[in-house]
C-alpha cells in the first residue's frame, strides 16, 4: 500500500488505507497465503524542504500546529530547520501510531526513499527507462512553483492537488503597432467574430513578445514570462481607452470594434475576449444588452450596425443559434445563470453534429469536430495565432506557499507517457488485473489516455540524483512507482548482507529481470553467489504485487505510473494483478482540514478510544469508494459492542452438546451462511458488508436462537455458543486483532486468533430448520403485528395451516417460478392441466397471493422450500411455536389443519390459510 510521506502524524483519515489493507493482509494469512506486507517511508520531494523553510523563515501558523495540533515538543521544532530532521520525527511517530493500529506489517522490510541502496535501485529504474527511450529530454510544460524553480505534482501542492493546465489558442488581432491576442478553445469559430470585448476598467499592460508589441492584462503577461517567451514591459493602458478602437482580423480584409464589458475577467485567458454572437449566448446577449442601452451615444452607432455572422450549421437549429436558445429559455440579460446552460447545450449539439459553412473558405463542409486541429495547424502556420497553456484548476498552490503556473520547460528530462506503444501496453495490463471496485477502472483508463510527457527530474529538493546529470534530482513521483519490488532487497541491505555502494545494474538485472547470471552480479557486487541467488528466488517468490492499496486521489498519478513502469521494465508475468482504490474520510459530514479543526491524530484517538474500535469505526461507515463519513459517536457505540461480545466469551465452555434442537440446526446453518457471505464480501474488498454482518445481522439470528432457547428454559446451550462464538471471533479477527485475540483466549484456545485458519463454510446448510424457523418468526411477527393494530388483550391465539392440495398447489407455482414463470394466466392453465392440482382452479385468488408470496422471499429461501417436499407445517407450529407465544403473548395457542373437520372456526379464518402463510384468530 502507498508508503506515508512524513511531513506530519498520520490522522484518521490517513487510517483508511492502511486499515483496508491490513484487514485484506490478516485475512489472506487466515485463508492460508503468505503474505508479504511490509512498510517504507516517502521522504522524497519538496513538501518537507519547503516546510523547513518555512520554520526558518518562522511561520506562525506551521509552527502553532506542530505545537498545539502535533504536540511536537519545543527542542525539536526548533531541529525542524532541516528537512530530514521533520522527516525523521514523523516517521517514527507514523510508525508507532502504524504498531498501535496492530498493522501487520514486516518493520525488517523498513527503509526510507533517501537511503543509499534506495537511491542505486532509483538510478537502476531510471537508467533502464531511458535504455529503452522512454526517458527524453526536450521541451514540455509543467506545473511550475516560481518560488521554488521546481516542477510540481501533487505531493507538491497545498490540498495535495495535481496541476492540470489547458491549452488555449490565442488569435492575433491587430491594432496600429499592436497586436490584440484573444485566447480562445474554438478557433474555428474566427470566422463568426464582429467584435472583441475589453473590460474597462482594467489596465492593460503593453508588452513585447519575441518582439511583438502584445496587450493583455497583467495576469497573462506572467503567465507569459513562463512560457519560452522572451517578456519585456513597454507600459501600461486602461480597457476603457481600447473601447471603439478598431483591430484588424486577421484571416480577411476586414475590422471589428473593441467594445466594453464587464464580464471579461482579467485572470482568464488574455483579458480580452473574440465575441461571436451566433453561436456563443454570452456574446449574443450580452450585444443585446449594449445596443438596449444608451450609456455610450459615441458608439451607439457603431453598435447597432454589428450582425451576427453565422459559421456553422446544425440539425435542429436555424441562422442564429444563440439567439434560438435565449428566445426559448426567456433569458433577458447577460447576467442570466441559465447563459451557461444555453451555452454548453449548443457548443455540445455544434461540436458533434455542425459542419462549417461555405463563408469559412477553405475549411467549408467540415465537422467541427475534425475542424477544431485543422484550423488551429493553419492559424498557427500562418502566423495568426499563437499558444496559452494555463492551469485548469487554478488557484493551485505550492506547499511553500507560492502560487504555481504553467512553464514550458527547456532541456528538461521527461518520462515519455506520450508514447503510443507504451500506453497499449499499460492499457492490457489494466484490462488483465482486478480493480476494486470495478467501478473505478473507466478512470484508469481516462487517464492513461490523456497522460502526456511528464517531468521527471527537478533541481531541488531531497531524493536520488539522475544518473546522468548530476544537477538533477530524480522527481518524487517518479522515484514513487515500483518500489515495491525493493521490499525484497531491503531485508538484505538491513541485515548489512548487501552494501549498498557495491550495488549496480548487473545485480538489478538479475534479481528482478532474470538477466545476466549470479555470477556476474556476484562478481560485481561482492554478495556470495548463493546469497544473489536466494534474493533472484525470493523476488520470484513474492512478485509480482497481487494487490495494491491506495487512495482515489492517486488514481491520477501514482496509481496509473505503477501500471506504466511496471509493464515498461518487468516481464509480462510480474505485472500488477490488483489495485484495490478507497475513497477519503469525512469527519462528521466535513472534509478533514486544519482550518476547520476536525483533524484528529491517529495516535490521539487510539489513546482516547483504542485501536479497534477505530479500525471498525472507519471501515464500518462506507464501502470502499465511498466517502467515509468518522465520528465518535460510533466509535463509542462499537466500543461497547465489542465489550459485550468479549464479556460473552468469558462465560462459555467448550461443551458437547446434546442431540441437536431445531433451534440449534438452525442457528449452526445460519453460521455457516455467515462464513460463506463473509468470506465472499472480504474477498470482493466489501469490508462494510463483511463487518456488519458480523457484529449487526448475525446478532439479530443469535437473539432469535436465544429467543428460542429461553422459551423452551434450556440450559445446556454453552457448547452450541462456543463454537458459535469461536467462528465468529476467528472472522472479526483481521478487523480487530487486539479484542480478537483476548476473547480467543477467554474462549479457551490456545496460539492465537490471527494465525489460526480462516472458517470453513462445510458443514451441509440445514434446508429444514431454515425453512421453519423463518415460518416461526413470520408467525410470532404476524401476531404481534394484530395486536399492535388491534390492541385487544388476547385470551385465545388460534392457528390454522393450509391443506394438503394448497400445498400441492404451492409447490407446484413455487416450480414454476424458479424456472422463470411469473404469469398468472400461464400458471393457473397448468395447474387445472395437473390432476393433483386441478381443484384449485376455484380458488383464483390463492394462486395470485401466492404467487406475490413467493416473489417476495429471497431467492435462496425458495430454492430450500422447492427441494423440501415433505414439510408438515402443523406438527412444527404445535411442537415449537406454543412455549414462544406463551413467553411473547401470555397466553396458550391452539393449532389445526383447515382440512381438521372439529376444528374451532367460529369465523372461517382457516380458509385463508395458504402454505407458509398460516391463517390467525386472536380473541
Amino acid at each position: 500500500m502507498a508508503y506515508p510521506y512524513p511531513n506530519s502524524p498520520q490522522h484518521i483519515g490517513h487510517g483508511r488505507t492502511y486499515t483496508l489493507a491490513d484487514v485484506h493482509a490478516r485475512f489472506l494469512r487466515m485463508k492460508g497465503y503468505n503474505v508479504l506486507f511490509p512498510m517504507g517511508f516517502h521522504y522524497t520531494g519538496t513538501p518537507i524542504l519547503g516546510m523547513a523553510k518555512r520554520v526558518q523563515d518562522g511561520d506562525k501558523e506551521l509552527i502553532q500546529n506542530f505545537r498545539e495540533l502535533y504536540h511536537v515538543p519545543e527542542d525539536k521544532i526548533k531541529e525542524f530547520v532541516e528537512p530530514v530532521k521533520i522527516a525523521d520525527y514523523f516517521h517514527e511517530e507514523i510508525k508507532s501510531g502504524m504498531i498501535e493500529m496492530g498493522y501487520s506489517i514486516d518493520w525488517r522490510r523498513e527503509f526510507t526513499t533517501i537511503d543509499p541502496a534506495y537511491q542505486k535501485f532509483i538510478e537502476w529504474q531510471i537508467n533502464t527507462l531511458r535504455k529503452k527511450n522512454l526517458i527524453i529530454q526536450g521541451s514540455h510544460p509543467v506545473g511550475w512553483c516560481p518560488k521554488d524553480q521546481n516542477p510540481v505534482s501533487q505531493h507538491d501542492t497545498l490540498g495535495d492537488v495535481e496541476p492540470d493546465f489547458t491549452e488555449y489558442i490565442l488569435i492575433k488581432f491587430r491594432h496600429d503597432d499592436y497586436i490584440i491576442p484573444t485566447a480562445t478553445l474554438r478557433p474555428e469559430t474566427l470566422f463568426g467574430v464582429t467584435n472583441l470585448w475589453v473590460n474597462p476598467d482594467i489596465v492593460y499592460k503593453k508588452i513585447k513578445v519575441d518582439g511583438e508589441n502584445w496587450i493583455v492584462s497583467t495576469e497573462c503577461a506572467h503567465k507569459l514570462e513562463y512560457l519560452d517567451k522572451k517578456v519585456t514591459y513597454e507600459g501600461e493602458i486602461k480597457g476603457s481607452e481600447l473601447c471603439g478602437k478598431k483591430v484588424q482580423i486577421p484571416h480577411r480584409n476586414d475590422s471589428a470594434v473593441m467594445l466594453p464589458a464587464s464580464f471579461v475577467e482579467s485572470h482568464t485567458g488574455t483579458g480580452i475576449v473574440m465575441s461571436v454572437p451566433a453561436h456563443a449566448p454570452f456574446d449574443y446577449q450580452a450585444l443585446q444588452d449594449l445596443k438596449n442601452s444608451n450609456k455610450d451615444t459615441s458608439l451607439a452607432e457603431e453598435i447597432q450596425k454589428i450582425e451576427a455572422i453565422s459559421i456553422i450549421e446544425t440539425d435542429g437549429y436555424g441562422n442564429v443559434p444563440a439567439k434560438e436558445v435565449i428566445d426559448r429559455l426567456g433569458i433577458k440579460g447577460q447576467n442570466d445563470p441559465r447563459l451557461e446552460e444555453a451555452t454548453k447545450e449548443i457548443y455540445g449539439k455544434e461540436f458533434y453534429g455542425g459542419r462549417l459553412k461555405q463563408n469559412t473558405g477553405q475549411f467549408a463542409g467540415k465537422k467541427v469536430t475534425d475542424a477544431k486541429d485543422v484550423v488551429k495547424e493553419w492559424l498557427i502556420k500562418e502566423k495568426f495565432a499563437d499558444i496559452l497553456l494555463e492551469l485548469t484548476n487554478a488557484p493551485v498552490r505550492c506547499r511553500c506557499g507560492a502560487e504555481c503556473v504553467v512553464k514550458i520547460l527547456n532541456n528538461q528530462w521527461f518520462l515519455n507517457y506520450s508514447d503510443k506503444a507504451w500506453k497499449e501496453k499499460a492499457t492490457k495490463c489494466l484490462d488483465e488485473m482486478s480493480v476494486l471496485p470495478q467501478e473505478i477502472r473507466p478512470e484508469f483508463n481516462y487517464v492513461i489516455g490523456w497522460l502526456r510527457e511528464r517531468a521527471c527530474a527537478r533541481q531541488h529538493g531531497l531524493g536520488t540524483k539522475l544518473p546522468w546529470d548530476k544537477d538533477w534530482i530524480v522527481e518524487s513521483l517518479s522515484d514513487s512507482v515500483i518500489y515495491m519490488a525493493y521490499y525484497i532487497i531491503v531485508k538484505f541491505v538491513n541485515n548489512n548482507e548487501i552494501r549498498p555502494e557495491s550495488l549496480g545494474h548487473e545485480f538489478f538485472d538479475y534479481v528482478f529481470l532474470g538477466q545476466g547470471s549470479s555470477d556476474i552480479a556476484s562478481e560485481k557486487t561482492k554478495i556470495p553467489k548463493e546469497k544473489v541467488e536466494h534474493i533472484r528466488k525470493e523476488f520470484s517468490y513474492f512478485y509480482p504485487v497481487d494487490s495494491r492499496h491506495s487512495g482515489r486521489d492517486l488514481v491520477p498519478n501514482h496509481l496509473t505510473f505503477f501500471i506504466l513502469n511496471h509493464v515498461a521494465i518487468f516481464p509480462e508475468e510480474n505485472w500488477p494483478q490488483e489495485i484495490v482504490v478507497n475513497g477519503s474520510v469525512l469527519m462528521d459530514g466535513k472534509k478533514m482540514s486544519k482550518s476547520m479543526g476536525n483533524i484528529i491524530p491517529l495516535r490521539k484517538a487510539i489513546r482516547d478510544y483504542g485501536a479497534d474500535p477505530i479500525r471498525l469505526a472507519i471501515i464500518i461507515s462506507a464501502e470502499l469508494l465511498q466517502d467515509a463519513d468518522f465520528n465518535l459517536e460510533s466509535v463509542s457505540g462499537i466500543k461497547h459492542k465489542l465489550e459485550s461480545l468479549l464479556g460473552e466469551c468469558t462465560k462459555l465452555k467448550p461443551e458437547k452438546p446434546d442431540e441437536l434442537e431445531p433451534e440449534d440446526k438452525w442457528i449452526k446453518s445460519k453460521l455457516q451462511s455467515a462464513v460463506s457471505d463473509l468470506t465472499s464480501s472480504i474477498e470482493k474488498m466489501r469490508l462494510r458488508e463483511a463487518l456488519h454482518n458480523i457484529l449487526f445481522s448475525f446478532e439479530s439470528d443469535l437473539q432469535w436462537y436465544m429467543k428460542r432457547v429461553n422459551a423452551k428454559q434450556r440450559t445446556n446451550i454453552s457448547g452450541i455458543l462456543h463454537e458459535i462464538n469461536s467462528i465468529r471471533v476467528a472472522m472479526l479477527s483481521p478487523f480487530a486483532p487486539h479484542i480478537a485475540e483476548e476473547m480467543w483466549e477467554r474462549l479457551g484456545h490456545s496460539g492465537m486468533v490471527s494465525t489460526s485458519s480462516w472458517p470453513q463454510a462445510s458443514e451441509k446448510i440445514d434446508g429444514y430448520a431454515i425453512q421453519s424457523e423463518e415460518l416461526l418468526k413470520s408467525i410470532i411477527g404476524d401476531i404481534a403485528n394484530i395486536l399492535k393494530v388491534t390492541k385487544i388483550a388476547p385470551q385465545k391465539i388460534i392457528i390454522y395451516t393450509a391443506d394438503s392440495l394448497k400445498a400441492k398447489a404451492y409447490h407446484f407455482i413455487l416450480d414454476k417460478i424458479m424456472s422463470g414463470q411469473t404469469n398468472m394466466g400461464i400458471i393457473m392453465k397448468d395447474l387445472i392441466a395437473n390432476k393433483e392440482t386441478e381443484e384449485i382452479k376455484k380458488n383464483p385468488d390463492f394462486v395470485q397471493r401466492t404467487i406475490k408470496d413467493i416473489l417476495s422471499e429471497p431467492t435462496d429461501l425458495r430454492k430450500i422450500k422447492l427441494e423440501i417436499l415433505d414439510f408438515d407445517e402443523k406438527k412444527l407450529i404445535a411442537s415449537e411455536l406454543s412455549g414462544l407465544v406463551k413467553t411473547d403473548f401470555g397466553v396458550d395457542l391452539q393449532v389445526f389443519s383447515e382440512s381438521d373437520p372439529g376444528k374451532y372456526d367460529p369465523k372461517n379464518k382457516s380458509k385463508t390459510a395458504r402454505p407458509f402463510k398460516p391463517a390467525i384468530l386472536i380473541e
